[in-house]
């Protein structure tokens, strides 16, 4: 288990890029949070399996409404939490 903390820039905020995230991070027994920020980037802390990471990352790239331009990763430690929400 890994914990991801992650920006996007893109078209990531008025996309619902915060639920559909909440939604696949569910779906996948991921934990964490999303939340829009004040520039209009999104900011994540994503916890699970790392594969389970990747697919939840490969499909936000892959919604048509969401433009992923450029995501900034770094591994983080793991965190105490039972699901993913939005923040914010």
């Amino acid at each position: 288990m890994i914990r991801k903390h992650i920006y996007f820039e893109g078209r990531v905020q008025g996309v619902g890029f915060r639920y559909k995230a909440m939604f696949l991070a569910r779906d996948l027994s991921l934990t964490g949070w999303v939340e829009n920020l004040w520039d209009g980037r999104v900011e994540m802390e994503v916890q699970g399996d790392p594969g389970s990471i990747d697919r939840m990352l490969q499909r936000l790239s892959e919604d048509r409404f969401i433009s992923i331009e450029k995501m900034e990763q770094e591994v983080i430690p793991e965190a105490e939490e039972r699901r993913f929400r939005v923040r914010g």
